[in-house]
């Protein structure tokens, strides 16, 4: 049986990183809906992100994306956020929505915008060393959209060029992140398609360039908890962006299309140790919140986390090990379930009293007002976010 005071501890220690994007007006490619309240700097950004982790007790860290939350002084900002009882997280670059990048930006067949890429990466760990953080989060929207508009070896090798650089500029504990996706905004041909691009290329890297699985960016039917098991094992997984999608990159909510997947998932991060600070695991929120409120959106998608990480570490091992082990098909799946089925939410309950916190972290972030007290407070100035 699970020793119960263990699994409080693992719940208690865990931390979930937010994104400053989720706090901004942001949704689909189609229509962004704006909302009152929302932030117009990054300093009001981690301000919000300081909101969740004060109901939540368990998101005391804000990922950074580059420019969106440029300022003047990134130490400033790390300080604010500090100040704030958070911290500043990875910093997630942005080659993908400048005019330059229309045809790439480290694979571009143009040798200029490629320098122009590669600098803006470099840029991008200046920030790491001011404001503390460890990690750098490459993403590329590199790709084709046509059979012969690229060479996709030539392509590979441009990559290749460019993480070697970014690589050789890091820090002695400084990692690169590297993300990958099946398509879009490419759509014949995307240069970090799926994990065994991205592994291949941390691989030759070194130690210090390790994968970030997005739960979104999948083919339908994908067994992502293969691919975490698979990276922890190798100690290549180095973070998630915790998403829910139905058909593609939705960006919802984590744990909203199915949550049996994410379960499913963190039960092979217990079973890899991936909760163990000094294995590295990142647990980041990846979200863009169109239609509903952004603060109570990011505290539920933290509290569906804490649900699915509770689940997890209710899972009987050893009568899981015995039932596979003895081939019983059936009482290995069952073990599976029945921590699945059990209601973990009086225990997270129980754990937040023993904290000082409320017991239901929206309700109570209704309750205290702030709302309704931002939405009266941020008036005039630019909302931040992105149009469509």
């Amino acid at each position: 049986m699970p020793d119960h005071t263990m699994v409080r501890a693992a719940l208690r220690a865990q931390r979930i990183e937010t994104p400053s994007w989720a706090y901004g007006n942001s949704g689909t490619r189609f229509k962004v809906f704006a909302q009152e309240g929302v932030p117009r700097d990054p300093f009001e950004k981690i301000a919000d992100a300081a909101q969740v982790h004060a109901f939540t007790g368990v998101a005391p860290i804000v990922s950074l994306h580059i420019p969106w939350d440029r300022v003047e002084d990134y130490a400033e900002l790390a300080e604010h956020a500090r100040n704030h009882g958070v911290r500043i997280g990875a910093i997630n670059a942005n080659v993908f929505q400048d005019d330059d990048y229309m045809l790439g930006s480290v694979t571009n067949p143009d040798a200029r915008v490629r320098r122009k890429a590669i600098d803006h990466l470099l840029a991008c760990v200046d920030v790491l060393d001011a404001t503390g953080s460890r990690d750098v989060k490459l993403w590329f929207s590199d790709g084709t959209n046509y059979p012969g508009q690229g060479d996709i070896a030539t392509r590979q090798g441009h990559l290749g060029e460019a993480l070697a650089e970014v690589y050789a500029r890091l820090g002695a504990d400084q990692r690169i992140l590297l993300e990958y996706k099946l398509f879009e905004p490419a759509f014949y041909m995307t240069d970090v398609p799926d994990w065994g691009t991205a592994y291949a290329h941390c691989l030759k890297l070194g130690p210090k360039a390790v994968v970030c699985v997005d739960t979104g960016h999948h083919a339908p039917g994908t067994n992502i908890e293969f691919i975490v098991a698979f990276l922890l094992r190798e100690g290549r997984l180095g973070a998630f962006d915790f998403n829910s999608r139905f058909y593609a990159d939705d960006d919802l909510m984590v744990g909203a299309a199915d949550p049996f997947q994410l379960f499913r998932i963190m039960h092979e991060v217990v079973r890899g140790g991936g909760l163990d600070p000094a294995v590295g695991v990142n647990f980041m929120l990846d979200q863009c919140h169109n239609i509903e409120p952004r603060i109570p959106g990011q505290i539920r998608s933290v509290t569906n986390v804490q649900e699915a990480t509770a689940k997890a570490l209710l899972v009987d091992a050893e009568a899981l090990a015995d039932a596979q082990r003895a081939g019983d098909v059936l009482g290995a799946n069952a073990v599976l379930m029945d921590a699945y089925n059990t209601d973990v939410r009086p225990l997270l309950k129980e754990l937040r009293e023993e904290q000082g916190l409320a017991p239901d972290p929206v309700a109570a972030y209704h309750a205290s007002g702030h709302g309704d007290r931002i939405r009266a407070e941020r008036v005039g100035g630019t909302p931040a976010g992105w149009g469509a």
